[in-house]
């Protein structure tokens, strides 16, 4: 099984030789198996990739990510095709029954605001008794934007009274440059299942090609939360961008079990998938927060 994140951060010649990825650099040469990768982040200008290796990384369900001159996340690579009837579940996709996304969507919703509330109490921040009330007074596809109200009471919180998801600060910058990590390995999920990532379950914007995407992050947006919170009072540089990176893993508790949150994600995105299709919301699992840690291995280059 795939675990490995590679990334690339100096120049460097990215190539494919005999099911290896291979990184020349101008003082070094690594090769790391392919059967080992599940992302590469290509965060620097300076590198060039073969076609044959991008060939063989699709080929192989890996995800790519271009970062661009600031180093932010720009765009990733995607197959046309991740799985071999992805024609028949699209067309189931585009048949998801309004009633049973409602009833996902409110799932979802309940378990991100859950999220929030612990980590609003974990930091000895206010509210989090108020999102809880909110939880109670989820109805079915979140018909009274509990969600949204909760986001409002939860940011402020968190981050303090003049916080602001819109405004353009070193926070808000980490925030989404995590957020866009994780919403890229739930696109690879998403497509390796053989669905589309444009339909989503309530999120529906015609300018948002990862609408799905969107709806099935909800409740790991908090583990980037807690990351920012901690370490909001140092710079947004490189370490931290990595580190960012690295939280794909921490270990957390999915199922009563403790795994790696790439594994998790990969679960969760397939069960919610399944429920939507099968009309049995009984198959979206709660994802519990907990602490975790951080495996050793994380391959930066």
């Amino acid at each position: 099984m795939s675990f490995r994140t590679v990334v690339i951060q100096k120049q460097s010649k990215l190539s494919y030789k005999n099911d290896y990825l291979v990184i020349r650099s101008s003082d070094d040469v690594k090769s790391i198996h392919i059967s080992e990768i599940n992302t590469i982040m290509v965060d620097t200008m300076m590198a060039s990739i073969t076609s044959y290796l991008m060939s063989e990384l699709i080929k192989n369900k890996i995800k790519i990510i271009f970062c661009d001159e600031t180093r932010d996340p720009l765009a990733e690579l995607v197959p046309y095709y991740g799985s071999h009837n992805t024609s028949k579940r699209i067309n189931s996709q585009i048949k998801w029954l309004e009633n049973t996304k409602g009833e996902v969507w409110a799932l979802i919703v309940k378990q991100k605001i859950t999220n929030q509330a612990w980590l609003l109490k974990k930091t000895n921040s206010p509210n989090d008794d108020l999102l809880l009330e909110y939880i109670n007074n989820i109805e079915f596809d979140d018909i009274t934007n509990r969600e949204g109200h909760a986001a409002k009471v939860y940011f402020y919180s968190l981050f303090g009274s003049n916080f602001r998801r819109s405004k353009s600060n070193e926070i808000n910058a980490a925030l989404n440059y995590g957020y866009t990590i994780i919403l890229s390995t739930i696109n690879r999920e998403i497509v390796n299942n053989g669905y589309l990532t444009q339909l989503g379950i309530k999120h529906k914007n015609e300018f948002n090609n990862f609408n799905l995407s969107s709806d099935l992050i909800e409740p790991f947006r908090v583990i980037v939360d807690e990351y920012v919170f901690y370490n909001q009072d140092l710079p947004f540089d490189k370490n931290y961008k990595l580190n960012l990176v690295n939280l794909l893993n921490k270990k957390f508790f999915y199922n009563t079990k403790e795994y790696f949150l790439l594994d998790i994600i990969r679960m969760y995105v397939k069960d919610v998938l399944q429920a939507v299709s099968d009309n049995n919301i009984s198959m979206v699992r709660e994802f519990n927060l907990n602490e975790g840690k951080i495996y050793e291995d994380n391959n930066i280059l």
